[in-house]
């Protein structure tokens, strides 16, 4: 994957969040979302009025509410507006692509519903230089085959096989069903190697019936 077109100048000081439970956006990665609650197609709109800038992040349901809603995890991952529709009963179709992670250092007051981050990026500034290529390919794939037989899910082999190693980490980290602290621990890991470690750990645990991520399902 080449570069991110976002340069750290042009790094948003500010920014609308969206606290989804289970969805993971990583930098270089590509999340669709189907866009229906009223406060949150308020965000989609100003978002596409503007620079078309989302925050995704995680609640985490540990913590107390905040006056803001509920408590979320401190790690998230800014993204842009790539695509959108409207459908004639009034919801977006959106695909949001992962630019960067962010630290929330805290939150504006609500906006029309919706919450808006106080970020800090510093900690993540080589989420904009283009990925590594990746040393665990096939024992990425090997790890991938058990466990999805173990599980019971169908794959388009000959799609992931000819995934580039980039895309290859990112896509299985966003599609995979783990569950929300894992999801969360993909999200913070430091680098990608380290996240493709720590996704071979996870397949490895799955395809041993540890319990963990396959409780949500087999990945669309």
């Amino acid at each position: 994957m080449n570069a991110s077109p976002f340069s750290a100048r042009g790094l948003p000081s500010e920014f609308p969040i969206f606290p989804l439970q289970g969805a993971l956006l990583l930098p270089h990665g590509k999340l669709p979302l189907n866009i229906f609650e009223k406060r949150y197609i308020a965000m989609v709109e100003d978002a596409l009025s503007g620079q078309r800038l989302i925050g995704m992040i995680q609640p985490d349901c540990t913590q107390p509410d905040v006056a803001t809603g509920p408590a979320v995890y401190r790690v998230g991952c800014l993204g842009r507006v790539s695509s959108f529709s409207e459908t004639d009963d009034g919801r977006f179709l959106i695909a949001i692509s992962g630019l960067i992670r962010f630290d929330l250092m805290g939150e504006h007051a609500l906006r029309r519903g919706y919450r808006r981050a106080i970020p800090d990026f510093s900690r993540f500034m080589a989420d904009l230089e283009p990925i590594a290529p990746l040393l665990q390919r096939s024992a990425l794939l090997d790890a991938l085959r058990a466990y999805f037989a173990v599980n019971g899910f169908d794959a388009n082999w000959t799609a992931i096989e000819t995934m580039k190693d980039d895309e290859l980490v990112v896509t299985l980290c966003m599609v995979c069903p783990f569950d929300t602290a894992e999801k969360q621990a993909l999200l913070e890991a430091a680098t990608p190697t380290e996240r493709a470690d720590t996704l071979l750990a996870l397949l490895h645990m799955g395809s041993h019936g540890i319990p963990g991520g396959s409780e949500h399902g087999a990945p669309s």
